[in-house]
């Protein structure tokens, strides 16, 4: 009998995106997966139509929006109480192929030195185009990167690799493991919440792979961009403020003392160039939501429940 596995999704307000996700998911060639929907304070009735819609999804409430960290963290909860063997966090603006799970829990169940997996991902508008063929990062200037975007497959995106962290966008852990190191940090919110979680999985002991046999296409975006650009851009300053920030409270955690001139250098460097950037553009809420960030990386610190 195949390990049992329940796949996460958090909707906020984005009922055709997680429908869609749902729709697909159920298309997926597996015997013991349970797909659980936390709806995350939405306003407009999402959460209800998709339990009344999908008869055979967990859809869990939260009264408030606890944001990616908190939305997963009630989702990894139920994994949990429910004796899961394996929890997978994935984006709800995401679309499987009928065969991406079974790679991924074949890959844990035959490695059990390795402690969380990704797939292939593409972006969803050119599937030809990869999103995100692996990851990694340069502990001497604390810089995560991600291999492949926005580029053709290349041979080494074709084989199964080690990583650094794995993406939020598809994460799939032991439960075994979590309890161990526990979920997401909920003052993360968004952003860097899964290098924490993956470095946290490693400090263990356990590897991190990328399973390029699972494929999944993602829209991208679609929770933190506007339709329309504004003075401001697309992107929503706060968007800014909570990935600077949050980068900072990594790059405190996890810096080896070795690396702390060479880190702090580049990130100088890298947070001038940004605040230059967003002064010339005329973005003030921008510029002010990167000092902040700045100011409140250095003052605060991750926080576990």
């Amino acid at each position: 009998m195949s390990s049992s596995v329940a796949i996460i999704l958090v909707n906020w307000n984005s009922y055709d995106f997680t429908h869609d996700c749902i729709c697909s998911l159920q298309k997926v060639n597996h015997d013991r997966f349970t797909i659980i929907v936390v709806d995350n304070g939405s306003m407009d009735g999402s959460g209800l139509k998709i339990k009344t819609e999908h008869e055979n999804v967990v859809v869990l409430f939260s009264p408030e929006n606890k944001g990616f960290t908190g939305g997963n963290n009630m989702g990894f909860d139920y994994a949990l109480e429910q004796g899961f063997d394996y929890a997978m966090l994935l984006n709800n603006d995401t679309f499987v192929e009928p065969e991406f799970l079974a790679p991924l829990v074949h890959y844990l169940d035959a490695n059990p030195q390795v402690g969380a997996v990704q797939p292939r991902i593409y972006f969803n508008h050119d599937r030809n185009l990869l999103w995100n063929g692996g990851n990694g990062f340069y502990p001497w200037i604390g810089w995560t990167y991600t291999s492949g975007e926005n580029k053709l497959t290349q041979p080494k995106h074709l084989q199964i690799k080690n990583m650094d962290w794995i993406t939020g966008c598809a994460f799939m852990v032991r439960t075994s493991i979590l309890r161990k190191t526990g979920l997401l940090a909920p003052n993360m919110f968004i952003y860097s919440e899964d290098v924490d979680l993956s470095f946290r999985i490693r400090a263990l002991g356990y590897g991190l792979t990328y399973v390029p046999d699972s494929i999944i296409y993602h829209v991208a975006g679609a929770s933190n961009k506007k339709k329309e650009k504004g003075k401001e851009g697309f992107v929503n300053p706060i968007v800014h403020y909570l990935n600077q920030r949050n980068r900072i409270w990594v790059l405190k955690k996890y810096t080896p003392w070795y690396c702390v001139p060479t880190v702090l250098l580049f990130n100088i460097f890298y947070y001038t160039l940004i605040m230059g950037y967003f002064a010339l553009r005329r973005r003030p809420k921008k510029f002010k939501a990167v000092v902040k960030s700045i100011r409140d990386g250095l003052t605060g610190s991750i926080k576990y429940a």
